[in-house]
């Protein structure tokens, strides 16, 4: 009996579905968000991006704060900022060595000076992705993981349709000091799940 409760925890813990409260300017009632993926496909993606990130801290802390990554059907997609080119360089390998890794996409920005200045534009143009992305009810926003480095939106995530895909871009290009947007968007039907 606590082998069927807990497996039926596990299940319904890790299938996906997020129940996302939405109210005021942005209507009332609840999303319900279902990932594309398998549930098979979405552990094996979580166990990769946890994997990669126990592999960086064990070589520095400061990495789990300044590097951010995201694995969608064993592509591994790396943002953040560090000190020097070797850092990127050993990031990168570090993911290429992750057992299940198709690719890796590394846009880990080399640091300039640090500039209060353009961290805020950086968090504002995220913010305002999000907001825009929250309000359109083409996209699904869940689907989706946002990051802005020096005014470079990064956009990783899986969308239903072309017409989503196209949505989430358009959204992102009306957005003011925007100086270039790296979409990596797979839509459903290019999921390995769905290749056979």
């Amino acid at each position: 009996m606590k082998k069927i409760v807990s497996t039926l925890f596990i299940l319904l813990t890790l299938s996906g579905c997020i129940g996302v409260s939405s109210k005021g300017v942005l209507g009332t009632g609840v999303n319900v968000y279902v990932d594309p993926r398998t549930l098979g496909t979405q552990i094996d993606d979580s166990i990769m991006q946890k994997s990669f990130l126990i592999r960086v801290s064990q070589i520095d802390k400061k990495y789990v704060l300044s590097v951010s990554s995201k694995v969608v059907d064993g592509h591994i997609y790396l943002t953040g900022t560090v000190d020097s080119v070797d850092e990127k360089i050993l990031l990168t390998k570090i993911a290429w060595k992750t057992e299940g890794a198709r690719s890796v996409k590394n846009n880990i920005k080399v640091k300039d000076k640090f500039s209060l200045k353009n961290s805020a534009k950086d968090l504002l143009i995220t913010s305002q992705l999000k907001v825009a992305l929250l309000s359109n009810k083409q996209v699904s926003m869940a689907n989706y993981q946002i990051n802005t480095v020096n005014q470079i939106i990064f956009i990783f995530g899986i969308a239903k349709s072309e017409s989503e895909k196209r949505e989430v871009i358009n959204e992102a290009k009306i957005i003011e000091d925007v100086k270039n947007i790296d979409a990596s968007i797979f839509l459903v039907s290019e999921l390995s799940k769905n290749k056979k």
